[in-house]
């Protein structure tokens, strides 16, 4: 995203109805084994557990796809697009994904896709489906203090969250979700919209989910990361349902946003010396079942620098059959209760990462500057780990400008040293790359403190870490 090269391209597209999930599984169409040699055709696993999008497909390049073979792609997606016979008025190309990763998302027939899977610069195609918020409707803020204390909360513990008030500032969050309740006094007007993905939407959250993620991220009251930029990237509707499409278009407007904003930032050190930013992080607490494209985006927008948490899922189930949950460099959150449990709802199993607080958990919420919520899900999980990076990011070291490259930063914040190998410290403008953080968080983590966690998932709570730092 040095560029906005996101281009998002509506060709009389309606809005899309649900389809009943026609397969279980992940797995290639039959007809991938062809003699003509097409791309496989994926569907999501388990039975897309939010069904379909009725014909409509997410199709992805080869790596490596040169400009003009992918506009040569496109010129040919037009003609096949005109010449179909059954072509219907809602058809058409909905998104072009130009970043990092390459591809294009749209409602094509049967006879198009077809052609589509013939052409040799085609990786995959992949049915779109619904995606959707990973909350629970339940009924107090202990989350805060739980993921700053090791032992099991007591009474005089249960309202104490250890932190450093300034944790946060100068980290963008992007919170990728229904919205965000911008004006909600508690944001403190480091709440801002930054785009909106479904066609024909407006820039508001009417469904609070996201407003309420955000809270857990970044406001006065609720939040991890108390001085933390939260940024709205509206994906999912007012029923909290959306596309696969939508949100991958989501995933990289955020990535090219936090690559533009670190391109800057690295060109004001080497001006001024110095730089308010320290650095992005996304959170996505949504998910459908497992979808190749969608993970492929958000592990592409890891490596471009961009930290990322996403919800584990909320069906009692192996979080690896589900997406985003199954992005292997995204932190997979799962959630806990304030009796040190998994809750009951919480995916589980070897993709998960960690565990977080994520039942009866109160925040934001929308119809006034000053709504608040209780609500219970991996979506409520997950905001208390990007709000962890977020305030890690802020207290690692300054970006003052170092042109040897040789030493940890004079500024460094008392604890770094102990937290992040100072190697990894070194370089200029170099911030801690996401692998390695989310490295150091697992292994800070409290461990073994939860029940009900099988063997096959990491016994592991976030922990902010702030007495042994500061």
């Amino acid at each position: 995203m040095l560029s906005i090269s996101l281009i998002s391209l509506s060709l009389s597209l309606a809005a899309s109805t649900w389809a009943t999930p026609l397969s279980t599984g992940y797995h290639y169409d039959a007809r991938k084994d062809s003699p003509f040699g097409l791309a496989p055709l994926l569907t999501a696993a388990h039975e897309a557990p939010y069904g379909l999008v009725n014909n409509s497909y997410i199709v992805m390049f080869k790596k490596g796809l040169s400009p003009v073979a992918m506009d040569n792609h496109l010129n040919f997606l037009q003609s096949a697009h005109s010449e179909d016979p059954l072509l219907e008025r809602d058809n058409g190309l909905r998104h072009v994904f130009d970043s990092h990763i390459k591809g294009y998302a749209g409602k094509f027939t049967e006879n198009v896709i077809e052609r589509i899977r013939g052409m040799p610069e085609v990786d995959y195609v992949e049915r779109d489906q619904v995606v959707r918020t990973q909350d629970v409707q339940e009924l107090a803020p202990w989350g805060l203090a739980r993921i700053s204390h090791r032992p099991k909360l007591t009474f005089d513990t249960f309202t104490q969250y250890e932190h450093q008030p300034s944790g946060g500032e100068g980290v963008d969050v992007y919170v990728i979700d229904t919205g965000i309740n911008i004006h909600h006094k508690d944001f403190e007007g480091r709440a801002s919209w930054g785009r909106t993905i479904p066609v024909n939407d407006f820039d508001e959250d009417v469904n609070g989910h996201g407003t309420h993620c955000a809270g857990t991220i970044a406001s006065r009251k609720y939040g991890v990361a108390k001085s933390a930029n939260v940024i709205a990237v509206k994906v999912l509707g007012s029923d909290g349902m959306g596309s696969d499409a939508d949100v991958i278009a989501g995933v990289i407007f955020a990535a090219e946003s936090a690559a533009l904003k670190a391109k800057e930032a690295e060109e004001e050190v080497k001006a001024t010396g110095t730089t308010k930013h320290k650095g992005s992080v996304a959170n996505m607490s949504l998910g459908g079942g497992r979808s190749r494209a969608l993970d492929d985006a958000v592990n592409g927008a890891v490596d471009t620098g961009l930290h990322f948490a996403v919800a584990a899922g909320n069906d009692d189930r192996d979080a690896c059959s589900y997406s985003p949950a199954a992005a292997v460099k995204a932190i997979t959150v799962a959630a806990s209760t304030l009796s040190d449990e998994r809750a009951w709802f919480s995916n589980h199993g070897p993709c998960v990462d960690v565990f977080a607080p994520g039942q009866d958990i109160m925040s934001t919420w929308i119809g006034s500057d000053s709504a608040e919520n209780i609500i219970s899900g991996t979506s409520m999980a997950s905001p208390h780990v990007a709000g962890l990076l977020a305030y890690h990011l802020s207290t690692l070291p300054s970006t003052k400008f170092n042109p040897l490259a040789s030493s940890i930063v004079p500024t460094t914040a008392q604890w770094a040293s102990g937290f992040v190998p100072p190697s990894k410290l070194a370089h200029p403008f170099n911030l801690i790359a996401p692998a390695d953080l989310k490295a150091e968080v697992i292994k800070h983590s409290s461990r073994g403190l939860l029940s009900r966690v099988s063997r096959a998932t990491p016994n592991l709570l976030v922990f902010n870490n702030y007495t042994g730092f500061f």
